[in-house]
């Protein structure tokens, strides 16, 4: 099957959220984007720059289980990297903002 090209992250994003309809995907979507925020910040706050590289694995690991065990779909990552983590920043804003559900 071919995959959709994107012009623009306008054009991406309503593929993104068709990726991520279920509500327990979503949930490790914005958990995985506020863990690595935290580990970074941890890493940035103490010095210890090591720790930065655990923030890929921080982000994506219950991102991509939740495509694994609920969606069924495979991570918009693996084809769009930028227009995907800009996804996940987006998601993760617009829940804590109310106007995606959580």
């Amino acid at each position: 099957m071919e995959q959709p090209r994107f012009a623009s992250f306008r054009e991406f994003y309503p593929y993104y959220l068709q990726q991520h309809t279920d509500r327990t995907s979503r949930r490790l979507h914005v958990a995985g984007t506020l863990l690595a925020i935290a580990v970074a910040a941890a890493a940035v706050g103490s010095g210890r720059w090591l720790w930065l590289c655990a923030v890929p694995v921080a982000g994506y690991l219950p991102a991509w289980l939740g495509h694994l065990l609920f969606e069924r779909n495979t991570p918009a990552t693996f084809r769009h990297p930028l227009y995907s983590l800009r996804g996940d920043f987006t998601l993760l804003f617009e829940v804590l903002s109310g106007r995606r559900p959580w």
